[in-house]
């Protein structure tokens, strides 16, 4: 080689400085991004090494009220799939062009209508006319894991055989999800929960039981003084004995209403997202569902 030609020598180490950046690119995993911690759960146990899963949400941030920052939507962008909950869930989506394939999830689940007492209520959403809360109800989410693994081998066939085995997996942890939840509160002396906000309709429909909320289906909603008299007056007169809050919410107006009732304030976590405490745990969707069911069945006074 001719090092003695300035030219040439500047051309080769050029080459050379440049192949670690090329092969860093050939090697890098394709992304996903998931808008909620439930579609990322999915995302993360189908793809497992193949692909990298994140949050489109940093931990400890409320689902309903996210905006992405313009380096995030950057980095959705650029994602091979973005996997949103849809149903209203995420404004921000409406206006936001995806560079590559993104899928709604809702439109292949089974969603709960807004009743008329729901919009009395001031629930958010209400433009949409369903509840986006929908993977609280485990079958949802068998139907949100199928379709994602058809879209992650549709994406990557040559991967067909370890996404089909991590979807049986995902799925056989769901469907025993779902039957100790059957089990677990099939009798119990209670039969309402109370809950700062109604996040929870899904699972209390699945598995008969009833929600109280002090606010609607945002944590944001501003509950009225009516209401929170009349919440108090049906803990004292249900005998209930715990009241709810999740972390993302305003915990002071809940809590002052358990001191009001003298019921306990505990907390119950809806799972659009996990608090950074809960991802430093590596907890999954599966470890707070049952955390969840274990409170549940107490509030509910369940054998």
């Amino acid at each position: 080689m001719n090092f003695r030609n300035p030219l040439f020598a500047t051309l080769f180490l050029t080459l050379i400085s440049l192949m670690p950046l090329c092969a860093k690119e050939l090697n890098q995993k394709p992304t996903i991004a998931a808008s909620t911690f439930s579609l990322y759960d999915i995302a993360k146990n189908i793809a497992a090494d193949s692909a990298e899963v994140f949050m489109i949400m940093p931990f400890g941030v409320d689902a309903h009220s996210y905006e992405p920052s313009p380096k995030q939507m950057a980095k959705i962008s650029k994602s091979s799939l973005v996997l949103y909950s849809g149903a209203g869930l995420e404004p921000w989506i409406e206006n936001f062009e995806f560079k590559n394939r993104a899928l709604d999830i809702s439109t292949f689940v089974k969603l709960r209508e807004l009743s008329h007492e729901d919009h009395d209520h001031g629930h958010h959403h209400g433009e949409h006319g369903v509840d986006p809360h929908y993977w609280q109800d485990p079958q949802n989410m068998i139907l949100a894991t199928n379709q994602i693994t058809k879209e992650l081998i549709s994406l990557f066939p040559q991967n067909r055989d370890t996404y089909t085995k991590n979807r049986d997996t995902y799925v056989a942890m769901l469907q025993n999800l779902d039957a100790l939840y059957k089990a677990k509160l099939s009798e119990c002396k209670l039969d309402t929960i109370i809950v700062s906000h109604d996040a929870f309709s899904y699972l209390a429909q699945r598995y008969n039981f009833h929600t109280e909320a002090l606010s609607g289906l945002s944590p944001e909603a501003e509950p009225s003084a009516k209401g929170m008299i009349k919440l108090i007056n049906f803990i004292k007169g249900h005998k209930v004995k715990v009241v709810f809050f999740e972390k993302f919410a305003n915990e002071k107006t809940i809590k002052a209403i358990a001191k009001e009732a003298n019921v306990t304030a505990d907390v119950l976590q809806p799972l659009g997202n996990i608090t950074a405490d809960e991802a430093k745990q590596n907890l999954t969707y599966e470890d707070i569902m049952r955390i969840n069911l274990q409170k549940i069945s107490t509030a509910l006074e369940c054998k």
